[in-house]
């Protein structure tokens, strides 16, 4: 590696710093002394990360193979899948929108990982006296190198195979490949680029946590969209959507197969001149986010050196809180939700899959107004181990309660954060759940029982909270549980989610009741029983943590500590 630096260095500066030679050994020194093209250094320095990355670590070794010998089956089948598409009469309207799903794979992905590959941030060489333009080209070359791209040229001979016909498709289809390619690896290294001060920061990492409730989405609406894809009328419908997708690079580049197969030759070379463009653009872009990132300081100190006067001081919106322990109880757990990347994570699942799961039943016409007690239930996990939350930061907590009201207070003041939020949300949702299904009469006995249900999940994480703390790691994105405290964390969810159906059902046998004897016309009486049912039960569950949390402090301290 240092040998291959040092090369880094003399290729681009190109004068030598060691004493000259003597006359007669000139010529050959010369010859030995030229410099080794920058391409050639970084595709030897990409392998070598690669080889080195797997050195002395088998699980890693394992992975990487794996993923590998994955990567090459699942390849071959999609590239012996799409040429079956081959003379089929929608299998332009496919490869086009599969090479547009693709480049935008190769986009986004580096936003969501961006420490799936570190030879992403160009930020590493900007102590090296390297240009931006021989520094793009050897870049783009050693980006070629890895998985992604090897999956990605499956991909293209696959769609370019299903489209190719006559001599001038092949033709079209040969140059094809490598600018589909090029321009995916280009389309990816210009983003990561001009995000890289994105990425190694907080707001980064926090980018990432959330990267699999984005999938998650996405496979969701993908499914549902395919669904009615197929009920609609097939491929067909796509049509237009194809239409206007081919002249959007890089999907131009199988488009402009497509079109020289048909014999448009006037369209292919017009795509073909658009892929291009687009293609130098990239680099362009690419080129230029180095140059700026190689000679503009980073910022991140700088907003850190502002003077007092300039930084928040909690006014605004959060003056409008009560004032005390009340007050900065709420602001730091509101403020946790928005700054720390795990508790972040966790609010945004919740908030998206509580919307998710009754939005899609309803649209696919299984949907009940019911299903918005998901949403409440989603967002009531969240008082569950609120000390936990707080990490080894909470000892600075537990110096100020010394009574049972300073238990009370602390709780409550957490459980109406998390009321500012949820309380709202379940309205909304149970809104737009009844909306979609047509089920009004319905609603006030939902949105009665979601209050309960939320009510009765405060009282039972205030519980959990004081007699199941546990530690939530802060070094592992996907590490939610301290090693160790697995038992205890799952103990007070599962005792927490059916002490909560306990305290909840006498509404929910109400509810059933209105339900089968048809006396929808008086479930309007559901709402306010319903929210005062909730609120009282809240109220009895903080009362009764508060003793257990005064005499169990200690216990909690260490429980939550230990991560």
């Amino acid at each position: 590696m240092s040998a291959d630096a040092a090369r880094v260095t003399a290729a681009s500066a190109g004068s030598p710093s060691a004493p000259s030679a003597p006359p007669a050994a000139s010529a050959t020194s010369t010859a030995s002394a030229a410099p080794v093209p920058l391409t050639r250094i970084f595709v030897r320095l990409k392998l070598s990360l690669l080889r080195n990355g797997l050195k002395g670590n088998s699980k890693r070794k394992a992975a990487w193979f794996g993923t590998l010998a994955f990567t090459l089956v699942v390849g071959f089948f999609l590239t012996l899948g799409l040429a079956l598409l081959r003379g089929h009469a929608h299998a332009g309207t496919v490869v086009v929108l599969l090479a547009a799903i693709l480049a935008l794979c190769w986009a986004f992905m580096p936003l969501f990982f961006p420490t799936g590959d570190e030879t992403l941030d160009p930020s590493r060489l900007v102590m090296l006296p390297l240009r931006p333009r021989p520094l793009v080209r050897a870049l783009l070359a050693s980006s070629l190198v890895g998985i992604g791209p090897l999956f990605t040229l499956c991909l293209a001979v696959g769609s370019v195979v299903a489209v190719a016909q006559g001599g001038a498709g092949i033709a079209a289809a040969v140059v094809a490949v490598p600018l589909l390619i090029l321009g995916c690896v280009a389309l990816a290294r210009a983003v990561a680029t001009a995000n890289v001060r994105l990425l190694t920061s907080r707001k980064g990492r926090d980018l990432a946590l959330l990267s699999g409730l984005l999938i998650a989405v996405g496979a969701q609406t993908a499914n549902f969209a395919s669904q009615r894809l197929f009920e609609a009328g097939g491929l067909s419908r796509l049509e237009p959507v194809e239409e206007v997708v081919r002249w959007l690079p890089p999907a131009t580049a199988v488009g402009m197969v497509d079109s020289a197969s048909e014999g448009s030759y006037g369209l292919a070379a017009a795509q073909l001149a658009l892929t291009l463009a687009a293609l130098a653009g990239l680099l362009w872009f690419w080129e230029r986010s180095l140059t700026k990132l190689m000679v503009t300081p980073d910022g991140s100190t700088i907003a850190a050196a502002k003077p007092e006067k300039d930084r928040g001081t909690g006014g605004g919106i959060w003056s409008l809180l009560p004032g005390g322990r009340t007050g900065a109880t709420v602001q730091r757990s509101l403020r946790y939700a928005v700054r720390d990347p795990k508790t972040k994570s966790a609010w945004v699942t919740a908030l998206a899959i509580g919307l998710i799961v009754p939005v899609f039943n309803a649209l696919q016409g299984t949907g009940s107004v019911y299903l918005a007690c998901f949403g409440a239930g989603m967002l009531g996990m969240q008082m569950y181990n609120q000390f936990g939350q707080d990490t080894s930061a909470f000892w600075m907590v537990a110096q100020t309660i010394s009574t049972r009201r300073d238990a009370y207070v602390e709780l409550r003041a957490r459980a109406g954060a998390l009321a500012l939020v949820t309380v709202p949300y379940t309205i909304l949702v149970t809104v737009v759940t009844a909306a979609l299904v047509g089920d009004w009469t319905g609603f006030p006995a939902a949105l009665g029982l979601a209050l309960a249900l939320l009510g009765s999940m405060l009282c039972t994480g205030a519980l959990a909270s004081a007699h199941f703390p546990y530690s939530i790691p802060t070094d592992g994105a996907f590490k939610n549980v301290a090693p160790g405290q697995g038992g205890l964390a799952w103990g007070g969810i599962f005792a927490g989610m059916l002490g909560s159906a306990l305290v909840c059902a006498p509404v929910i046998a109400t509810t059933i009741w209105f339900s089968v004897t048809d006396q929808q016309s008086v479930g309007w009486l559901l709402l306010p029983a319903g929210a005062a049912w909730g609120a009282l039960a809240a109220w009895v569950g903080l009362r009764l943590a508060a003793p257990t949390v005064v005499r169990k402090l200690p216990e909690i301290l260490l429980a939550v500590s230990k991560g």
